[in-house]
């Protein structure tokens, strides 16, 4: 489409995009009792791809109440009109459902008030040099034995061509712990500060589920991997705030990420992370615009478990799901996720850390399983995954539950027998989306032979699971058009290719980041697709994925994301 005629398109579309969800008022009880001509929006000349099968195309749709009322033709859609229908041309434009994130970790708190290294929704390369300044000028406004902190780092992303380390961080104080974040949120670097205040010098010996990692003179190098980081808990002030401004921070930081988060077209997101009353909080102020799947650690899964509340409780907009994601190895982007051959090329020979016994895996399972709990375990490597799949199959075996649909966040790295007991117990794995174009300078670390059975789509698809889409944000842009680029070409940023034989459909790609990430959170039978009586999220498009230039997909316009029949974001 070019650029005039998108023009044009648009402009005439957002004339007539004054909904702003009128029907949403209306109780769902109210609408299905009403006269066809009180549908609230018609939505006619579009090019809908609906992700139901009984109708996988269609040209328009009507909305009631917040719900899709029909699918079907313009023709037949335009007799429906009432007086008070609003009617939108959408003037050959893209319809999709609404994408759904089935892991994420929204701090936006991050991203408004901590340093941020580098951008946590785009490709971006920076310099150690520029690191340091910014560390620098908020050491500058920290006291002493205070931690300076920096997040959204990515090693491979630096012009430097060498990861940062102790002494680049002991140049932004000597006075301050420092510590450098890996946005894949697995390693962590550190300054000399850091590690005296610590106790952690070169002969620490080995921390279980971890390393402290040396340079080639034997000399701590300043990166921290996995579990060891333990030993940092507890060391150093960290800046607190009054009771009022931590809430007022966490409400703004919440309601900023479901901006962005509409922005990109999400209009659900599995929430692996942030505080459940301050959500409650943003929607009751109407800054909630994505609807929310709650993934539950600590002490809320605990009060879970205490009080009877199971997966499912809750409405449209804020449910309890699974588990917070239960860590069983380690990191993909980072190389420290747990396999059953050692790295590529690495000397002496390494293969990951796990992080969890299987005893433990195995109780921990066992108990929020039984507690009608959906279980959810972060597992990347093949001897992770087999470690869940273990757990999994004991605690079903133990207290058998129809239709439990055990989670895998990641899933990364997976073999014939991982997927055939995955598809026993119907395990529903939520795998990277972003990271096949974002991160595609890091799988030369694992060799394309590897990479043909990492990010299993094709694999899971052929297989019949319903394999999710998992963003994994920040570790991952959150973004689901880089996401569907991604798994159709497998072509990263830099133009390689890796695990090619794991190539979608742009179809299955977007059945992917839609149906099946409901599937992931039991909401399949409201969400997902544009079919009658589901949740009317929606999202528009400037041009179609499925006929677009495949390497640049992820740069379509979202001209518009509707959620319940109230546009959220417009472009």
């Amino acid at each position: 489409m070019s650029k005039m005629m998108l023009d044009q398109n648009r402009r005439g579309f957002m004339a007539t995009a004054g909904l702003a969800g009128a029907g949403a008022a209306l109780s769902a009880n109210a609408a299905w009792a009403a006269a066809p001509d009180d549908v609230d929006l018609i939505v006619y000349n579009a090019k809908v791809f609906t992700v139901d099968d009984t109708m996988p195309r269609a040209e328009a749709f009507a909305v009631k109440a917040g719900r899709f009322y029909a699918v079907g033709s313009s023709a037949d859609m335009r007799a429906l009109a009432g007086k008070k229908t609003q009617m939108m041309d959408a003037k050959g434009m893209t319809i999709v459902p609404g994408f759904i994130d089935a892991h994420n970790h929204p701090r936006g708190g991050r991203i408004l008030y901590d340093v941020v290294i580098q951008n946590p929704f785009e490709v971006e390369f920076t310099t150690i040099d520029t690191i340091i300044g910014k560390l620098k000028a908020r050491a500058a406004q920290t006291p002493p034995d205070y931690w300076v902190a920096g997040y959204f780092y990515d090693d491979v992303k630096v012009k430097d061509g060498r990861e940062i380390n102790r002494h680049d961080l002991d140049k932004v104080s000597t006075t301050h712990p420092v510590i450098v974040t890996h946005r894949g949120g697995h390693t962590s670097y550190y300054n000399t500060k850091a590690f005296e205040m610590a106790g952690v010098t070169k002969n620490t010996p080995p921390h279980f589920g971890g390393t402290f990692d040396k340079d080639a003179s034997g000399e701590l190098s300043g990166r921290v991997t996995d579990r060891a980081r333990d030993a940092f808990n507890g060391v150093g002030k960290s800046v607190t705030y009054s009771p009022e401004e931590t809430e007022r921070r966490e409400r703004d930081a919440a309601a900023f990420m479901s901006k962005q988060f509409v922005k990109y077209g999400l209009t659900g997101v599995h929430h692996s992370s942030g505080d459940f009353f301050t959500l409650q909080q943003v929607r009751e102020n109407g800054d909630l615009l994505h609807r929310v799947s709650y993934e539950a650690s600590d002490d809320f899964l605990e009060a879970m478990i205490a009080r009877g509340l199971r997966t499912g409780f809750g409405d449209e907009w804020i449910r309890l799901g699974a588990t917070s994601e239960h860590t069983v190895d380690g990191s993909f982007s980072e190389r420290t996720m747990a396999l059953s051959t050692p790295y590529p090329g690495v000397t002496p020979p390494y293969k990951g850390n796990i992080t969890e016994t299987q005893a433990t895996l195995d109780a921990w399972a066992l108990r929020v399983h039984k507690a009608g709990i959906q279980m959810n375990c972060h597992a990347n490597g093949d001897v992770a995954i087999d470690m869940t799949l273990t757990a999994y199959e004991r605690a079903l075996k133990a207290f058998p539950t129809p239709d439990a649909r055990p989670k895998i966040t990641h899933c990364t790295l997976v073999n014939d027998d991982l997927i055939a007991r995955m598809k026993a117990i119907n395990a529903v794995p939520a795998l990277f989306t972003t990271y096949a174009y974002y991160n595609g300078d890091k799988f030369h670390f694992y060799g394309q032979d590897m990479m043909q059975h990492m990010m299993a789509y094709r694999t899971m698809i052929d297989a019949g699971i319903h394999v999710a889409a998992g963003s994994d944000f920040g570790p991952g842009p959150c973004a689901p058009l880089m996401a569907l680029q991604g798994m159709v070409t497998r072509k990263g940023w830099n133009n390689e290719v890796w695990g090619a034989s794991q190539r979608i459909t742009m179809d299955e790609a977007i059945k992917v980041h839609t149906l099946n990430s409901a599937y992931n959170s039991h909401e399949e039978a409201i969400k997902g697709s544009i079919s009658n009586g589901k949740l009317a999220d929606y999202v528009v498009l400037a041009d179609d994925p499925h006929t677009y230039d495949p390497d640049k997909v992820k740069d379509i316009q979202i001209v518009q994301t509707v959620t319940g029949g109230r546009v959220v974001y417009q472009a």
